[in-house]
């Protein structure tokens, strides 16, 4: 079975529409149909996905991941906290920013926080884990991430 590459999602020959889908689309994808359209709000699907994209990005360092994230329009990036033992990302201009404020504060950005996981978890040789501990649909200022080596 072929496997396809991160450097294969680059090679593009879309003509008239070019390389960008509209914002909407993606947010319909996830939280339409991943988040309300499968079990546990999709969070095993999304996880999976998320690490798998992570695994496949081309980075060497947290900060080629940061800029990687900001180069694919996922977000704004910024380290907050960084030690041995813990890494805090606070993302701003999150696909979710803009999106009416949940009433449950659920958080919806599993799947950035997954590729997060995967890219360092692959990075650093030895599994990480990513909690999302903020975001703007539970009424935050950023999507933030606490990273745990």
């Amino acid at each position: 079975m072929l496997e396809y590459t991160f450097e294969d999602m680059r090679q593009m020959n879309r003509e008239k529409l070019g390389n960008m889908v509209p914002l909407e689309l993606f947010r319909t994808i996830r939280l339409i149909g991943l988040n309300q359209g499968l079990p546990m709000g999709g969070k095993g699907t999304t996880l999976t996905i998320g690490r798998k994209i992570g695994e496949n990005l081309p980075v060497h360092t947290v900060e080629e991941l940061l800029q990687m994230f900001e180069d694919l329009r996922i977000g704004i990036p910024r380290v907050i906290e960084r030690n041995e033992y813990k890494i805090i990302i606070a993302v701003d201009d999150c696909f979710c920013k803009g999106l009416p404020t949940l009433e449950d504060e659920r958080m919806v950005c599993d799947l950035e926080g997954a590729i997060l996981e995967g890219a360092l978890t692959k990075m650093m040789k030895r599994r990480v884990s990513v909690k999302e501990t903020k975001c703007n649909v539970s009424g935050d200022e950023y999507c933030e991430y606490e990273i745990k080596m």
